[in-house]
């Protein structure tokens, strides 16, 4: 039997970053205004031109301005967007972030699509950064993972970055991660290493998840060493252990990740037992969408 094609380009819709962002723009845009947005149509003379701002209406750190301001302007190209605050910047209660000038039609159209990208991805970027500060002077990285939306994960993990947070793998392909069921099913930690070790022509890089100290040990053991080591719910007395093993071995060593339950009131002392990273899915799929609003403020006029 054939093995399954891994690369990008095998899958339906699958590519790089601009392209998914093209791709979301659309379909949002034509679920949103379908046959079209009739109640602008009809109460909003076309002539009227005017300036929008977008604001924060709660301490945010903002993500997704390109995203929105792409949004602004497929619906009308003629739109004059402004970005007052880029990505990675720290807003309060009132705070511009972006400014919209041209047709009001367009722009109440192009509201609410350019408001869900913003809010959602400015929410993952604040939730990173409450998890990087709380790391803060510890050594460790706070990382994503693949608990992403569809279809959003390039989006999703630039906010992660925005946020101050690093990424981790992007998919499938770009990265070697064997889980305890792909343990399981290579028969045991050294089956499935030397299993991708013979394999792995392209020199990706491997990470190992292992949930106790024999597996852990057993993965020392191995040639060559995976790159990452994934330590997986421990407790912290039990990742303090792991830390030491691994310390004791000359350089290069793996770098070790802790991951599981990695909430806020958690991560601090987590990130104290000397990890390199810590995965925090929590990033993507919990974070709460930022609070923004877009009102029409000045420059009124019909053209």
């Amino acid at each position: 039997m054939n093995e399954p094609r891994s690369t990008p380009g095998d899958w339906t819709g699958a590519g790089d970053g601009e392209s998914a962002l093209r791709t979301l723009i659309a379909m949002s845009l034509r679920e949103d205004v379908g046959a079209g947005d009739w109640t602008t149509l009809w109460t909003v003379p076309g002539e009227l031109r005017a300036t929008a701002t977008v604001r924060a209406k709660a301490p945010l750190v903002v993500s997704g301005t390109e995203a929105a301001a792409r949004v602004f302007r497929t619906v009308d190209p003629h739109l004059e967007v402004e970005v007052v605050a880029g990505d990675g910047v720290a807003c309060g209660p009132g705070d511009p972030v972006l400014r919209i000038s041209g047709s009001v039609r367009a722009i109440l159209t192009a509201e609410r699509t350019a408001l869900n990208f913003l809010g959602r991805l400015s929410g993952i970027a604040t939730l990173t950064r409450r998890f990087v500060d709380a790391v803060a002077g510890t050594g460790a990285t706070v990382v994503d993972t693949r608990k992403t939306t569809p279809g959003w994960r390039h989006l999703e993990k630039a906010a992660v970055l925005a946020g101050g947070g690093g990424n981790h793998r992007m998919g499938l392909h770009d990265m070697v991660l064997v889980k305890d069921n792909h343990v399981a099913a290579a028969g045991g930690v050294t089956a499935a290493l030397e299993a991708v070790a013979s394999r792995n022509r392209a020199s990706l890089p491997v990470e190992l998840e292992v949930r106790t100290l024999g597996e852990l040990q057993e993965a020392l053991r191995a040639k060559p060493l995976p790159d990452r080591i994934l330590l997986d719910n421990m407790t912290v007395a039990t990742m303090e252990a792991a830390v030491r093993l691994v310390g004791a071995l000359p350089s290069p060593r793996p770098r070790l990740e802790a991951s599981g339950n990695l909430d806020l009131e958690r991560v601090a002392a987590v990130a104290r037992t000397g990890v390199d990273l810590l995965s925090v899915g929590a990033l993507t799929h919990s974070a709460p969408v930022a609070d923004l609003s877009l009102l029409l403020e000045d420059g009124w006029a019909q053209s």
